[in-house]
């Protein structure tokens, strides 16, 4: 009998990662997920765009989200129909709950704001027992854009 390699059970479209909550952290979960991405092959647009979300809610994280020794974790999940990239960063504090603000508030709270032109949606929900997660959803262009005559792109009639 041959020794077997441990094999990892993934779903394809789906990435979840417990990162710590410093700017390191940060850091490493928008590389990483950029780097998954673009191995699911994701068009670079969307890829740009989901690297700035990724920004800003793990940024948020850490400086708003961080309670000593708990971690934050990041998840990007692929949905078939319709075609949507959704983003989610979960930390650990409910009390901070997120708000939108005024475009003129000042130096903090614009990364919220960049969040919302960048997505087409976005909210938060409590994460039991005492955290939240905050979610964006970018819409993917379809497989086979359609053409001037309404045939999808490298069909003839």
């Amino acid at each position: 009998m041959n020794p077997s390699s441990p094999q990892l059970d993934t779903v394809p479209g789906v990435f979840s990662l417990l990162l710590s909550s410093t700017r390191r952290g940060a850091r490493l979960g928008r590389l990483l997920a950029v780097t998954e991405l673009r191995s699911w092959g994701v068009p670079p647009s969307v890829t740009e765009r989901a690297e700035q979300i990724v920004a800003e809610l793990t940024a948020n994280a850490v400086l708003h989200g961080r309670v000593q020794g708990r971690d934050f974790r990041l998840g990007l999940s692929l949905s078939p129909a319709p075609r949507t990239l959704r983003i989610e960063v979960t930390d650990a504090r409910r009390d901070r709950m997120p708000v939108l603000p005024q475009p003129s508030s000042g130096e903090t709270g614009r990364g919220l704001l960049l969040v919302s032109e960048l997505a087409d949606r976005w909210g938060v929900v409590p994460y039991p027992p005492s955290g939240k997660t905050l979610w964006a959803e970018t819409d993917l262009p379809s497989l086979h854009p359609a053409n001037e005559s309404g045939q999808p792109a490298g069909q003839r009639l």
